[in-house]
């Protein structure tokens, strides 16, 4: 099996831009557990937090899955003055960006994403183990 092209690992660090919160129409998945944990920390009850924070999206099958909401402005509803208001809470989509399959899907990939985030190839190196220790949390 070829060895994937960040075998030598990645540099990513947050750089707390937003510009993968804010701006533009976006869908965060949420878990069962994504919920529990957000629920816990909102302080409401689940249904409460699923009228609030949450909407359903449809698939193409007919299938829906939830996702958060986005506000007026296109920014996830969870952001506020800078930052995530829920950030020790945040959806398991959020704690593994951009270690994602789309974004590590090649080379090229990777280096289009680093096109919108100044986070990508900069700051702490990411071994190969810890990088598909995300990528497994997404699935």
């Amino acid at each position: 099996m070829e060895e994937p092209f960040y075998k030598d690992g990645l540099k990513f660090t947050c750089k707390q831009c937003s510009f993968c919160c804010c701006g533009f129409p976006g869908v965060v998945r949420l878990t069962q557990e994504d919920l529990d944990r957000l629920v816990e920390w909102s302080n409401l009850t689940q249904e409460q937090f699923l009228q609030v924070y949450c909407r359903r999206i449809e698939n193409d099958d007919g299938s829906t899955f939830l996702s958060l909401r986005d506000l007026s402005n296109n920014s996830c509803i969870l952001w506020e003055n800078g930052g995530c208001s829920a950030y020790q809470a945040r959806p398991v989509q959020c704690r593994t960006y951009p270690f994602w399959k789309s974004v590590l899907q090649s080379e090229s990939t990777w280096k289009e994403e680093a096109k919108t985030c100044p986070g990508i190839n900069s700051g702490t190196l990411h071994t190969k183990e810890e990088i598909e220790a995300e990528l497994s949390k997404m699935n």
